[in-house]
C-alpha cells in the first residue's frame, strides 16, 4: 500500500526519545527532510508527543513520533515524561538520541532497559558528532550522526529500516477464512460519526481484504439485509455485521451461514480475541457499585445515542440488573491504574496499532482486570457469542 491508503494503525511507528536538548527534533527533521518538529536552543521545546504520517525510504509508510525530553522537571515535566513513556506502548522502532558531548546518562540507560523489557527494536544515536574532536567507535545498535551537517543520516535511515520486523507472516482480517469466489455480506449501518460520504475504517479495510482474497464483498444496510440475502442467488460464506445491529442481523441470518462482527474480526487481527472472549464472562460477577471502563481507540464527535457512552452502558445495566458506574476514555488515553475497574470494554481498535492493543490487553491481564471488546460483549448479551465465534472453533471451548 502507498502513503495515501495505508491506515495509521498499519504503519511502522518510529519513536524518538532522549533528554532535552539532545537534538531529537533536529534529528527528526534531518531524517524526514521536513520541518516536522519545532527546533530551539531552549530546553523542553517539545511539550507533547508530535505524530506525523509520512513515507520514509527505504522503509515505506511510517508514523514518526517526536517526544518530550525524558529528563523534564517539575510537576508538568513529570507529566511530559509519562507521556513520552506511554508512546513506548505503540512504538515499533525506538531511536534514543544522545548528545555526543554528554554521553549516555542514567535516564538514557533507563530508556534502554525499557526498550528491552518491552521487546522494542532500538538504536542509540549519538547526535552532534560534528562537535567531536575525534572519531568514536560504533556498535551494532549505536551510530554517530550530525543533524546539523547531515553526517551519517542516510546510514541511520538504513539502520532504522533494518530494525523493522519483516519475518512475521502477514495477518489477515478475514482473507484466511474465505476462498476465491466466496460471497461475504457486510452489514454496515451508516455511521453518523463517519465523515460524510465515507465508510468507517474497519469496513474499508475488511472490503479490501475480501477483494484481495478473490472473494466477492456485498455491502448492505441492516434495513435491506434480509431482502438482499433472499435475492443473492448464492449462499454467502460469511456475514459480517456492525456490532450495534448484531441482534437484528442474527435473527435475519440463517443458522447455516457463519456470522461475526467487525469488532470480533479486529480483535483477532490485533491478537486479542482469546483474552476478550475469556474476559466477557466477568459480566456475570458484576455487583452493585462496581465500575466498568469503556475505552475507545479514537476520538470522534459524540452522537445522542453513541455506542460507547450511551448504548453499551444501557445494555450492560439491562443485562446485569446491577447499579453500575461507568468511566470512559478515548484516543491515546488509557489509565495507568486499572484496579478500580471490574471490567474493561474496549472498541475494536482499528485506529491503534497491534502493539498498542496488545499492550492494553496484557496490561489489564497483569492487573487481573478482565477485558473484552464491543462486539464480543454485545453478542454475549444477546446470547449469540457461540455463533459469532463459530468460525473460530478453537475458541468455542473458552465459553463452555
Amino acid at each position: 500500500m502507498g502513503l495515501n491508503n495505508t491506515p495509521l494503525a498499519n504503519r511502522v511507528h518510529i519513536g524518538f526519545f532522549g533528554k532535552r536538548n539532545s537534538g531529537k527534533s533536529s534529528l527528526v527533521n534531518a531524517i524526514t527532510g521536513q520541518d516536522l518538529a519545532v527546533v530551539s536552543d531552549v530546553k523542553g521545546t517539545t511539550t507533547d508527543p508530535v505524530y506525523k504520517s509520512m513515507e520514509l525510504l527505504p522503509l515505506g509508510p511510517v508514523v514518526i513520533i517526536d517526544t518530550p525530553g525524558i529528563d523534564d522537571e517539575g510537576a508538568l515535566g513529570e507529566l511530559r515524561v509519562r507521556k513520552s513513556r506511554q508512546v513506548l506502548n505503540k512504538t515499533d522502532i525506538a531511536v534514543l538520541v544522545i548528545d555526543s558531548a554528554s554521553g549516555k546518562t542514567k535516564e538514557d540507560e533507563e530508556m534502554v532497559a525499557l526498550f528491552e523489557e518491552k521487546k522494542i527494536n532500538y538504536i542509540v544515536v549519538y547526535n552532534k558528532a560534528d562537535l567531536l574532536t575525534q572519531e568514536l567507535p560504533e556498535t551494532d545498535n549505536e551510530i554517530f550522526v550530525s543533524a546539523k551537517t547531515g553526517y551519517n543520516i542516510e546510514a541511520l535511515k538504513e539502520r532504522i529500516a533494518a530494525l523493522a520486523v519483516t519475518e512475521e507472516p502477514e495477518v489477515k482480517i478475514v482473507g484466511d477464512l474465505i476462498k476465491p469466489l466466496d460471497f461475504v455480506v457486510l452489514v454496515t449501518p451508516i455511521d453518523k460519526a463517519a465523515p460524510k460520504g465515507r465508510l468507517i475504517l474497519p469496513q474499508q479495510q475488511t472490503i479490501r481484504d475480501i477483494l484481495d482474497a478473490g472473494a466477492t464483498a456485498i455491502v448492505v444496510k441492516e434495513s435491506e439485509f434480509r431482502e438482499s440475502l433472499k435475492n443473492l442467488g448464492k449462499k454467502p460464506k460469511l456475514v459480517i455485521t456492525d456490532s450495534q445491529v448484531f441482534k437484528k442481523v442474527a435473527v435475519d441470518t440463517p443458522q447455516d451461514i457463519y456470522l461475526t462482527s467487525f469488532s470480533i474480526l479486529f480483535a483477532r487481527y490485533k491478537g486479542n480475541l482469546e483474552i476478550a472472549v475469556k474476559g466477557v464472562k466477568a459480566l456475570e460477577s458484576l455487583q452493585d457499585g462496581d465500575t466498568v471502563l469503556i475505552s475507545e481507540g479514537c476520538t470522534h464527535h459524540r452522537q445522542c445515542d453513541d455506542i460507547g457512552t450511551v448504548k453499551l452502558p444501557r445494555w450492560i445495566k439491562d443485562y446485569t440488573q446491577k447499579q453500575l458506574n461507568f468511566k470512559f476514555t478515548s484516543g491515546t488515553e488509557f489509565p495507568d491504574d486499572l484496579s478500580q475497574y471490574k471490567l474493561v470494554v474496549h472498541c475494536g481498535g482499528c485506529m491503534l496499532n497491534a502493539r498498542e492493543m496488545k499492550y492494553r490487553y496484557k496490561y489489564a491481564e497483569s492487573q487481573h482486570v478482565p477485558i473484552t471488546n464491543y462486539g464480543i460483549l454485545i453478542s454475549y448479551i444477546n446470547g449469540i457469542l457461540k455463533r459469532s465465534i463459530a468460525i473460530f472453533p478453537n475458541l468455542l471451548a473458552e465459553i463452555e
